[in-house]
């Protein structure tokens, strides 16, 4: 089964290396979506079936922390996958996003084995 992927990144690098790091790993990937904040993100899971977000936390318009309260309060985060992928290693902002439901946490730089293994965590558990 394809899986929908939704990469939320200022930075349009840091989007294509996730993007190429997804195709490395072996995943298999029917539509990649991006945005380049968590407002734009917002819109395309509006219109769009996603079924994991590997979104940033420094964003501008509106960033990650922003985006995940926003999804939180519109039910989204129960059913959806949400992967952070940041350089920030602070123990209490990883321990605040993950209690708001954030599934994963990914650190810069990473490898296509990690992507692999979260995609395999992430989306065994969906229905």
């Amino acid at each position: 089964m394809a899986y929908n992927i939704l990469i939320v990144d200022d930075s349009m690098i840091v989007r294509a290396v996730i993007k190429k790091t997804i195709g490395l790993c072996g995943a298999d990937v029917g539509q990649l979506y991006e945005a380049a904040n968590g407002k734009e993100a917002l819109g395309i899971l509006e219109k769009e079936w996603v079924d994991i977000v590997f979104a940033d936390i420094n964003m501008p318009v509106m960033n990650g922390i922003e985006m995940v309260d926003e999804m939180d309060r519109r039910g989204m985060m129960k059913e959806l996958p949400v992967v952070i992928v940041t350089t920030e290693r602070s123990t209490v902002r990883i321990g605040q996003l993950k209690a708001k439901g954030v599934r994963e946490y990914l650190n810069k730089p990473f490898t296509p084995e990690e992507i692999r293994d979260i995609l395999e965590r992430c989306l065994e558990k969906k229905p």
